[in-house]
């Protein structure tokens, strides 16, 4: 498999996770309804939409937000919000409520994977190495 391939492959999972557990965390009654099909259903296609909308946005200029953490968070919560609005109705108050809430954690879980993850986990390796001695 190329390179290419294999960043695209990568950015999709990465992609794919985020929205996926965010969309998990905000729907109502996210953590009581867990188990169900449905509600799984609807983050997995929150997470569909934005894992391709993230690999189709490499082929345009804007693939340069990419190499900054904070732009990449802003683009993963922008792109996030898109994949929860296209994916279900609202179904909090105001329109479009849970796909900003949702835009926001999601841009929030990419933040701090950046700062875990960089460097192939070294922080968390760090952390491991001081607690087992």
């Amino acid at each position: 498999m190329s390179s290419d391939w294999k960043r695209l492959a990568r950015l999709f999972v990465e992609r794919f996770w985020q929205p996926t557990s965010a969309c998990m965390t905000c729907m109502p009654g996210s953590w009581g309804n867990l188990m169900s099909l449905a509600h799984w259903t609807l983050a997995l296609q929150t997470g569909l939409a934005t894992g391709i909308l993230a690999v189709l946005l490499t082929f345009t200029p804007a693939t340069k937000l990419y190499a900054n953490r904070y732009g990449n968070s802003l683009v993963v919560g922008f792109l996030t919000m898109l994949g929860d609005a296209y994916s279900h109705t609202n179904h909090y108050g105001f329109p479009f409520a849970e796909a900003i809430t949702t835009g926001v954690i999601s841009g929030l879980l990419t933040l701090a994977g950046s700062y875990l993850f960089e460097d192939h986990a070294r922080r968390i390796r760090a952390i491991w190495a001081r607690i087992s001695g």
